[in-house]
């Protein structure tokens, strides 16, 4: 890649970065704010989902 290139990732990233910032900034005062999650719901679906890969690893190896 040239510098050229890279020079204008680098101020695209930064435009990015600017645009974003207000909302992110305001995400991260109403996390602050908010209550404990309820872990139960969180760690279901990422059990389920371990679950259906682990079944189809055991399929696909069949």
């Amino acid at each position: 890649m040239a510098a050229w290139e890279q020079i204008l990732l680098g101020i695209g990233a930064l435009l990015l970065v600017f645009f974003f910032w207000p909302g992110v900034k305001v995400t991260m005062e109403k996390s602050r704010q908010a209550e404990n999650p309820d872990w139960a719901s969180v760690f279901i679906p990422i059990g389920v989902v371990v679950i259906f890969i682990v079944f189809l690893v055991m399929i696909a190896r069949s």
